[in-house]
């Protein structure tokens, strides 16, 4: 089973807050997202910035595409984009525009699921059509409810998907502690956001991130 790789989310409100955790614990991370906070304040620019800083680290552009697939992801891909993601609720058609973009820019799509949406039957749809990652989640406003912990119907989602085909990350304020929850099950990506980006050490954070991630896929 393939090691899990570290993404930092960056969902600040403006690039300066963005860049100076990110520069610090960039060599602990291996692929950097631009998140739709940070894109919703500072646009396709911030990730053509961080592109020119980090021309070789994969960079998600996490704009939640929901419709005009092609015209939002050839912008992306355009800024320096490695990846863009749709929402699940985007409709098949708009799903095709973008996977029909990414490859002339030999680029990839994300899926996005929701706390509560999912279909297996579509979610093939999207793996054929083209779509190679899918996200499971534990949202803000899930964790603003109260609802802390990652459970055995997310663990068996990351198998179902997985089984699929897709590339499966998990993301909601993700600690070392939580990860123990997912061993032995085919994570490909543990996105991070606050706890690094909040740290007052990010390459720290990173650091012991990356290492729990090492104790939990040993190979």
């Amino acid at each position: 089973m393939t090691r899990p790789r570290l993404q930092i989310a960056l969902d600040t409100t403006d690039l300066p807050s963005a860049l100076a955790p990110l520069q610090r614990a960039a060599p602990q991370i291996d692929v950097i997202e631009c998140g739709t906070v940070l894109v919703l304040a500072e646009g396709l620019r911030a990730v053509r910035e961080i592109r020119a800083l980090f021309p070789d680290k994969p960079i998600l552009a996490d704009v939640r595409i929901a419709e005009a697939g092609k015209l939002l992801s050839q912008m992306a891909f355009e800024a320096g984009a490695s990846l863009v993601s749709v929402v699940a609720g985007a409709s098949m058609n708009t799903l095709k525009q973008v996977c029909a973009v990414a490859v002339a820019h030999n680029g990839e799509v994300q899926v996005e699921l929701s706390d509560e949406w999912y279909d297996p039957a579509k979610a093939r749809a999207w793996r054929e059509a083209g779509a190679q990652h899918v996200i499971v989640k534990r949202s803000r406003d899930r964790e603003a409810a109260g609802d802390l912990s990652w459970g055995a119907g997310d663990v068996a989602r990351v198998d179902e998907l997985a089984a699929i085909g897709f590339t499966v990350t998990i993301t909601g304020g993700v600690t070392p502690a939580d990860l123990a929850t997912f061993a032995g099950h085919p994570v490909g990506i543990v996105i991070a956001g606050r706890s690094i980006v909040a740290a007052k050490d990010p390459l720290s954070a990173a650091a012991e991130l990356k290492h729990a991630i090492a104790q939990v896929w040993p190979s």
